[in-house]
């Protein structure tokens, strides 16, 4: 049993300790467009959803196509009907160069819970989407690259043939596309120094931090293998707390987002997250506002995500760190 548990949860490198490094011009230049984003959708917009709001939703699903296409990417809209009202997918492909029929999707969902403005979740997710589709637009890897907006992650509709990621995923499915990693951003803004911000699922308590200053990247056992490549290239770009996790998806809060859907049609996936209810205090609350969010350390997030990606869909020559991907 132990040895089980050390395989599925022992990650490579170390996670980072000490000070932050300073903020440089271009890490403050991205922590304003991702404040900027979080803005427009949790300030601007607010709560968005089908039920209760769903003119609110259509205004956020015309920001995120703009943005995309001010990016200079075009967007699929994969629309489907949910209580007679139209729901879209948001979708903004950059090709491959050399294995295009390898498919890297990297997503967020942008609708909101009941009664909340929803910056940290998912504000946050889908301004990281935003802003690597800016960094990644003209620079094309071997993988093709999709950055997909979905809609309708939250409940009712959430884990339900309704919810926007299920949906893509068994389209990427019935067209036998081949998804080679996933990788769903999900509440990525809120850190605490403080000892005991950070709770968890039995047993995981006695083997993880007490204090909430991580991003962790989360998979299910199938996944285990993205994950700790995906934690590797993270810890060896970005000097910033990080935890891994590769564990049965019947646990709680593991299958808690996008990357669940891609488990269903068997595609590999991931889940990056500041571990939501299990440390934020805003959780689906009507004051999960801009000002919770720490702009700073989720630019630094987005920063080694980049590096993630990069690895993920390899060099344009097909190779990287001189070696084939």
């Amino acid at each position: 049993m132990f040895v089980t548990w050390w395989f599925m949860l022992r990650m490579p490198g170390s996670s980072y300790r000490g000070p932050l490094p300073a903020a440089d011009d271009s890490l403050n230049r991205l922590a304003a467009d991702l404040r900027r984003h979080v803005v427009a959708l949790a300030g601007e917009i607010g709560e968005r959803n089908v039920v209760r709001r769903p003119a609110a939703m259509v205004r956020a699903a015309q920001y995120i196509e703009a943005e995309f296409v001010a990016c200079g990417l075009d967007v699929e809209r994969q629309t489907y009907d949910v209580l007679g009202t139209t729901c879209c997918n948001l979708i903004a492909e950059i090709p491959g160069t050399t294995r295009p029929a390898e498919i890297v999707v990297v997503g967020a969902h942008y609708d909101a819970v009941f009664g909340s403005p929803a910056a940290n979740d998912n504000g946050t997710g889908v301004a990281a989407v935003l802003s690597l589709a800016k960094q990644f637009a003209k620079r094309p890897g071997a993988r093709t690259l999709r950055l997909v907006a979905f809609a309708n992650e939250e409940p009712p509709f959430f884990q339900t043939d309704k919810m926007g990621s299920l949906v893509y995923a068994r389209r990427c499915r019935q067209r036998q596309e081949n998804i080679a990693a996933m990788l769903s951003i999900e509440t990525i803004g809120y850190f605490s120094d403080e000892r005991g911000s950070q709770k968890y699922p039995p047993p995981f308590g006695v083997l993880y931090p007490s204090t909430g200053n991580f991003i962790a990247f989360v998979s299910n056992v199938r996944s285990g293998s993205l994950v700790r490549r995906a934690v590797a290239t993270f810890r060896r770009s970005e000097p910033f707390p990080s935890e891994g996790a590769a564990v049965p998806d019947a646990i709680p809060g593991i299958g808690f987002s996008d990357h669940w859907s891609f488990w269903q049609a068997g595609y590999p996936a991931i889940m990056v997250t500041d571990t939501a209810p299990f440390r934020y205090p805003h959780y689906h609350e009507p004051d999960d506002t801009p000002d919770k969010v720490d702009f700073d350390k989720t630019a630094r997030v987005v920063r080694g995500l980049r590096k993630v990606i990069e690895e993920l869909v390899g060099s344009s020559s097909g190779r990287q760190n001189g070696t084939t991907q």
